[in-house]
């Protein structure tokens, strides 16, 4: 560990301004004065995820007295609050003495002249990109965002990350004083395990949790569905998934009259959407046929008239496509629903998939999710997969399953996710690459799907605990090619 991340995994207490550092900084008046700020909702849950993840609480000095900053604090469970201060550093060392911390105990955020002689107190100093030059010179890390803009948030993810770099165990107990007493915060674990209404589980633990996408790959019709779900059964998939569009919503007007040959003849686009589009007589076959032979299904809904058909089923988890991550209004409708989201991050943007998730967490900060590291290129090149993320949204989001949505003609890659640590794996299925259609040639053929799913659970197994030992079946070759051999081994009867 650097000395940067040493210093940041020792503070307790994250201090900060208000003003320009979780505000916009501006003034805006009501009839009984000033009211309201504009408060960025990526600083809002920097507090909440300090406190859920790194055991470390926050607190508010400022010299203003606004109404909304007491609101705030409350929603966001913030008690250290200290409104209309004239004097911060004397505040600073009273918080100090009463939580008996150390300075270096304590971080503190500001961006302006006032902040200057508290920060020089702590143990640590961050500011935004926007503070003055003064503040900059003092700080021990300038954000790159700006005051309002997330810049705590951003300060408090390096909390964050320097605190899972010490390797808590799950479980630990982190003792912090408050309110004159030691109070224990137990760590939320670092990973959480999901379990669907179907009763499977996805997450650290649990077998991976494998998902042979149809899709579109049934050509809009119900018969070969219903072999794709046999031969995914057959395969011992975990689910199948289909998607699910509106097609008048989902299909641009300009796109609608352009001819196409399809497998019912020269047909214009929306013609032949509307041909691959399943309904209510289709769907309600694939449930009970699903539900017959055991195996979850759901689908990815591309507008919010397909989620309020699938309303009408007790599917287990709605999927956003990675071309559906920046549609918000699709992801409010599903949140709605309360089922667990799972979101695939092709042709995204880290900045997009942060934008979606905290979408997500506020509106609930509990809710069930999952995200998905994919490349949306139809197939992938090897080079362009990238499996190192699926590491990297681990770290940045403990507690979320992370898994993978692959598009590549191999196999070995995707089962190298799983070895990379993908809860969750979706691959297009297929029942002949060869047949017509835009998704078939980056699928796989049941055979090759059979022979993934055995892979996996092969690599699960062999992954082991660890820690080294010697297994009964070494026993044999130890006796005949050792020379010497532990006292513990010796008087063993070897055969």
């Amino acid at each position: 560990m650097n000395m940067l991340n040493e210093k940041l995994s020792r503070i307790k207490l994250l201090l900060t301004d208000c003003d320009g550092v979780l505000t916009d900084g501006g003034v805006y008046y009501g009839e009984a004065g000033e009211e309201f700020k504009k408060f960025d909702i990526r600083d809002g849950m920097g507090v909440e995820r300090l406190r859920n993840f790194a055991g470390v609480t926050t607190g508010i000095i400022t010299g203003e007295l606004s109404p909304s900053l007491i609101k705030r604090a409350e929603k966001l469970k913030i008690t250290e609050l200290h409104l209309g201060v004239k004097d911060k550093p004397e505040v600073f060392k009273e918080i100090l003495m009463r939580l008996d911390l150390r300075p270096e105990e304590v971080a503190y955020i500001g961006d302006d002249t006032n902040d200057l002689e508290v920060m020089k107190l702590a143990g640590f100093g961050a500011c935004p990109a926007d503070a003055i030059s003064f503040v900059k010179e003092v700080a021990d890390i300038i954000c790159e965002a700006k005051g309002g803009e997330g810049c705590f948030r951003e300060f408090a993810e390096q909390i964050i990350a320097s605190k899972q770099e010490t390797k808590l165990d799950t479980g630990e107990t982190i003792e912090l004083m408050v309110s004159s007493k030691r109070e224990a915060i137990s760590v939320r674990p670092a990973h959480k395990t999901i379990t669907l209404n179907s009763g499977n589980k996805i997450g650290p633990g649990e077998p991976c949790y494998i998902i042979a996408e149809i899709g579109i790959n049934h050509n809009g019709s119900l018969e070969i569905a219903k072999q794709l779900i046999d031969e995914a059964v057959t395969a011992k998939a975990s689910a199948v998934k289909f998607q699910k569009r509106t097609p008048e919503i989902c299909v641009p007007k300009d796109q609608w009259n352009i001819m196409r040959d399809t497998p019912w003849g020269r047909i214009t686009y929306i013609d032949y959407k509307r041909k691959t589009e399943f309904g209510i007589v289709e769907y309600a076959t694939i449930d009970q046929y699903c539900k017959k032979l055991g195996i979850d299904w759901f689908v990815s809904t591309w507008d919010a008239e397909a989620v309020d058909f699938m309303e009408q089923f007790d599917t287990p988890i709605y999927k956003l496509a990675s071309a559906s991550l920046t549609d918000f209004q699709l992801i409010k409708r599903i949140l709605l629903t309360g089922k667990p989201l799972m979101l695939s991050t092709g042709m995204s943007t880290i900045k997009e998939i942060e934008d979606a998730v905290n979408l997500v967490w506020s509106f609930d900060e509990q809710y069930p999710l999952f995200i998905a590291h994919s490349t949306s290129a139809y197939p992938c090149k090897p080079e362009e997969l990238n499996l190192k993320m699926i590491q990297t949204l681990a770290a940045k989001y403990p507690g979320v399953p992370i898994g993978y949505s692959g598009h590549e003609t191999g196999l070995a890659t995707t089962v190298a996710a799983v070895s990379m640590g993908a809860a969750f794996v979706e691959r297009h299925f297929t029942l002949d690459r060869a047949m017509w259609g835009s998704d078939h040639a980056a699928s796989v053929e049941p055979q090759g799907f059979q022979r993934m799913v055995r892979d996996i659970h092969d690599v699960e197994a062999a992954v082991g605990d660890g820690i080294k030992k010697v297994y009964e079946s070494e026993l044999g070759p130890m006796k005949r090619l050792r020379v010497n051999m532990g006292e513990e081994y010796r008087d063993k009867s070897l055969v």
